[in-house]
């Protein structure tokens, strides 16, 4: 009788549950949602968006309910309308195609994938052939290659694609990355490209955004203690999938959840402590309704663990601001 007595004990003892901060919502993500709404609040709905405005289900049902019409292609948006390229950014013909058909259109790309936009460019301009680390398919890289010229620029994924690029030694090259990747395979890839072409040139600093790069570290923070992490995120969101990287790398095991209501109970047998983050794209509702789920679960006792302070803010588009 006794023997089941530690068990039980287990069972109801409080679940230590470590929050990471930085988390949810960046910059970026905020920005582009506030184009939606406001440019519903100016034009009235509909207003459509050229594919998901962010990687979260939540948050494109939210503001279809609101009157936003999401469509994959810009074919799809009728004469006359309103239309928003998402925040992952879009090839340079979208809006030239937009302009021509005389759409009024409003551009929610994140500024730091604009900016890289803006690099890709210069490094073509000066007769540099570009190497973009990334992720096949992925929106942002193809709004990236889709900036420049074709032949111009090559995806490298993995550093077995660097090993396979068969430029000679002294072509002009330089290489970019998506915003959302990996911090340390990003270096691995970077690094075995500057061993493999010492001349290649490369941005001054980080390509890889403040945010993915923070709620990296933060989850490197709590990733040690726990014995499950929770990333709260879609299964297409680049950074969401990073941070379940980044907790396995560090031994623990971690799961994705887009909502609470994901979460198998069976997976807290034997969990003492959990940890818990959530993508650039996830809202803290759904930080607050994971931590309601759980405590529905088990008693807990939560202790945020915070990394770093973000106070960046992105300006509006101009016709926004009139």
């Amino acid at each position: 009788m006794n023997a089941s007595l530690p068990d039980v004990a287990a069972e109801t003892a409080p679940l230590r549950l470590l929050i990471a901060a930085p988390r949810g919502f960046c910059a970026g993500v905020d920005r582009a949602i506030e184009i939606v709404e406001r440019a519903l609040q100016r034009y009235g709905a509909p207003v459509y968006v050229r594919h998901e405005i962010v990687h979260n289900r939540f948050v494109v049902d939210g503001l279809k309910a609101k009157g936003a019409i999401f469509v994959e292609e810009l074919d799809q948006v009728p004469d006359g309308a309103p239309v928003v390229f998402s925040a992952h950014g879009v090839p340079k013909v979208v809006p030239q195609d937009a302009t021509a058909r005389g759409l009024d259109w409003l551009d929610a790309t994140c500024p730091l994938v604009s900016k890289v936009h803006r690099q890709a460019e210069r490094q073509v301009e000066a007769g540099r052939h570009i190497l973009f680390v990334g992720h096949k398919g992925h929106p942002e890289v193809i709004g990236t290659m889709g900036q420049v010229p074709e032949g111009s620029i090559s995806l490298v994924e993995t550093v077995d694609d660097v090993a396979k690029l068969s430029f000679p030694a002294d072509a002009p090259l330089a290489f970019l990355t998506q915003t959302t990747l990996s911090v340390d395979d990003t270096a691995e890839i970077v690094a075995a490209l500057r061993v493999k072409f010492p001349q290649i040139a490369g941005p001054k600093a980080e390509d890889i955004c403040y945010a993915t790069s923070n709620r990296q570290e933060a989850v490197k923070a709590i990733a040690g203690e726990c014995d499950l992490l929770l990333v709260i995120g879609a299964p297409n969101s680049s950074n969401s999938l990073r941070l379940v990287e980044v907790a396995e790398r560090m031994g623990t095991r971690s799961r994705l959840i887009q909502r609470a209501n994901e979460i198998d109970p069976e997976w807290l047998e034997g969990v003492n402590t959990l940890g818990l983050t959530a993508g650039a794209s996830a809202p803290e509702v759904l930080v607050r309704e994971v931590v309601a789920k759980i405590g529905e679960l088990r008693p807990i006792s939560e202790e945020t663990v915070t990394t770093a302070e973000e106070k960046m803010v992105f300006k509006l588009p101009r016709q926004l601001l009139d």
